[in-house]
């Protein structure tokens, strides 16, 4: 098989379980809202603040069912964009400069322009933290739209969503890092790095284990959760040490692969539905081989994909979604729309004119089968900024409910309003010249 096309049925499998999970985020956040909204309100509410854990006399991990949610799911979501950040930067769209600039200037203008917005409009010194809200993109719903135009947008401009995502996502985490951690424990913050050091030595020698990255990132996120930095941060950080590189390569395997089958073909074969020992033995080191041959990042990534994109980030939606559309509610309007306004606006307005910019200076090479339709429609689908804008929500006015529950409702808002303009855009056939 081509080695472009293989590469290409890789993404497109990539791209269905995005948009798969993307429909299951909707559902889980329509849900949300229902539930929110309806007589059980109440019930919603209670659910997520229950708190689950275990005290001692000198240790404590004791909190609401969100937090674990938020704090702790979370964390896997962030693992698997360590994964893919790492993968894209050594081998994939982002592992040249040449690959990057394209969707790296996209994502610079995404970041930094609704940011501007955002600090521009507000008002009020007590919404000020909330500024990294706008910044972030939502790659699940965002590709479940651009899939669900099919063939009226190329292959090529998911690639750029998709490496436009990455970089963004990037963002988000070091904003997180530096913008919205607490108060730092020195400490616990020391010895989760010294762990951390001692896994990235394991890689570098070539030893790599699943039981001591399960086990020592655990002890590394309580550290973190400890330490004052965000528990998530955890996550990425630990992927960064997975390996990329396989320990045989295709000859080797494949070598061993035919000598493993012939020596199956040659031994007897019983009549019971049992295997011979020879049968077992050889089966035995196929496994061997096989986990030898498999990249452990390529491997731990396209198995957590499925667990994120269709359990944890729809957990996520249906306990941080719940927002109370009630009129009784109070929300603080002027960070509604500044919110509203940076995702729409500053998302479509900051990507297509950088984007256009470094393109005039030559900065850039755009993929003939882009066209400036698709990068405006890209840029507004770029606004739905769901999963990873609560996130930062949830962080910015953690304990502040009101401008919490405020920024939600402008996300939700500014985020549907994005997705139609931008599906609306991508949908208009392009006339005769274009």
């Amino acid at each position: 098989m081509d080695k472009n096309l293989f590469s290409k049925t890789l993404f497109q499998k990539f791209v269905k379980i995005e948009g798969s999970g993307g429909i299951l985020l909707l559902l889980a956040t329509l849900l949300a809202l229902l539930w929110a909204n309806s007589s059980l309100g109440d019930s919603y509410s209670d659910l997520w603040n229950y708190k689950i854990g275990f005290k001692t006399e000198g240790f404590e991990l004791y909190k609401p069912l969100i937090l674990w949610i938020n704090d702790g799911f979370m964390t896997i979501f962030f693992f698997l964009i360590g994964l893919e950040i790492k993968r894209e930067v050594l081998i994939g769209e982002l592992n040249s400069l040449k690959k990057m600039a394209f969707p790296l200037f996209g994502a610079l203008g995404g970041m930094v322009v609704p940011v501007a917005f955002f600090l521009i409009l507000n008002q009020n010194p007590e919404t000020l933290k909330g500024w990294g809200i706008p910044m972030a993109t939502d790659i699940a719903f965002s590709l479940a739209i651009l899939n669900a135009l099919g063939k009226k947008v190329p292959l090529s401009l998911k690639i750029f969503l998709t490496a436009f995502a990455i970089v963004d996502d990037l963002g988000a985490v070091v904003v997180i890092a530096f913008f919205y951690s607490g108060t730092i424990n020195l400490t616990m913050l020391i010895i989760a790095l010294i762990l951390l050091v001692f896994i990235y030595i394991l890689s570098y020698k070539q030893y790599y284990s699943k039981f001591i990255l399960i086990s020592f990132g655990l002890v590394i996120w309580v550290l973190f959760l400890k330490s004052g930095i965000h528990p998530t941060l955890a996550g990425v950080l630990l992927a960064f040490s997975v390996p990329i590189r396989q320990k045989i390569n295709t000859p080797e395997f494949i070598e061993n692969l035919v000598a493993i089958t012939s020596t199956i073909k040659m031994s007897a074969i019983s009549k019971k539905p049992i295997l011979s020992k020879e049968q077992i033995q050889e089966i035995d080191d196929l496994q061997d081989w096989t986990s030898r041959y498999q990249s452990p990042l390529q491997h731990m990534e396209h198995s957590l994909h499925g667990w994120v994109a269709y359990l944890i980030i729809p957990i996520f939606a249906l306990a941080n979604a719940g927002v109370n559309l009630t009129s009784e509610v109070a929300l603080d309007t002027q960070l509604v729309v500044n919110i509203i306004l940076g995702l729409v606006l500053g998302k479509s307005i900051g990507i297509t004119a950088i984007i256009l910019f470094v393109k005039k200076i030559k900065l850039i090479n755009i993929p003939k089968d882009i066209t400036l339709r698709h990068i405006i429609g890209t840029s507004f689908l770029a606004g739905i900024g769901f999963t990873m804008a609560i996130f930062v929500s949830n962080l910015a006015f953690e304990s502040d409910p009101f401008y919490n529950l405020s920024a939600k409702m402008g996300i939700l808002i500014g985020s549907v309003i994005a997705a139609i303009i931008g599906y609306l855009i991508l949908r208009i056939k392009p006339n005769s010249a274009g």
